[in-house]
């Protein structure tokens, strides 16, 4: 079982995501994880992502690629594995479908988590942090017991910049121009399955469930 995971920023893959290597044994194989292994394992194209990172360049698609295929190559790929963060361009994806072909392999289907940008707003802007402890909470889903104040050490909390909702609103806006293209991409190829991601956490896992359960049926 091939996988691709997609999502926009809280859209809560992360969960989704532990949930399927859990219950399908499939590695979960990020765009980072890779790259680190790579660097750490010295591979040569881990030396050459260095490289461009190092300069503050990103890393070409080629190499990229390379360091995908290494990946997907290893022992515990066999039974399937779960992509999230690859590809990020069509070009990435056409040069995936030509890797996976090589090694007589396909995308079985790329999930979709759907929740509205309006929803994602309020989950992303909720987030508060106590400066002191580290702790964090969310006004609508994890609220302190006095509003504005950390349970553990009674400091004001804040937000973020990263959280505020200028910052927040501008980063859904990049992420849906770059995935727009790639779920056009994979439709088209009829891989692209869409799961509502407003329903509880359960819930959306057992439409991710039904949906895998069909590969091998």
């Amino acid at each position: 079982m091939n996988l691709i995971l997609m999502g926009l920023p809280g859209a809560g893959k992360g969960t989704q995501a532990e949930r399927i290597v859990e219950n399908y044994g499939i590695p979960h194989i990020s765009t980072g994880d890779m790259f680190r292994a790579a660097i750490k394992n010295e591979t040569e194209l881990g030396m050459k992502a260095k490289s461009f990172m190092d300069a503050g360049e990103l890393v070409p698609d080629e190499v990229t690629i390379g360091i995908v295929r290494e990946r997907l190559s290893q022992a515990d790929c066999e039974k399937g594995f779960l992509l999230d963060g690859f590809p990020r361009t069509v070009a990435q994806a056409e040069a995936l479908d030509e890797m996976l072909s090589s090694l007589q392999r396909r995308i079985d289907y790329v999930i979709n988590i759907e929740v509205p940008e309006e929803i994602l707003m309020d989950r992303l802007t909720g987030r508060r942090v106590s400066p002191t402890s580290g702790r964090t909470y969310h006004v609508i889903f994890n609220p302190p017991k006095v509003e504005g104040i950390c349970d553990v050490d009674s400091s004001q909390l804040i937000q973020r910049d990263d959280d505020k909702p200028e910052t927040v609103k501008k980063r859904l806006e990049v992420n849906i121009k770059q995935s727009k293209p790639l779920l056009d991409f994979y439709s088209e190829k009829g891989v692209l399955r869409d799961i509502d991601g407003l329903q509880e956490i359960g819930q959306v896992f057992e439409n991710i469930d039904q949906l895998l359960k069909g590969i091998n049926a």
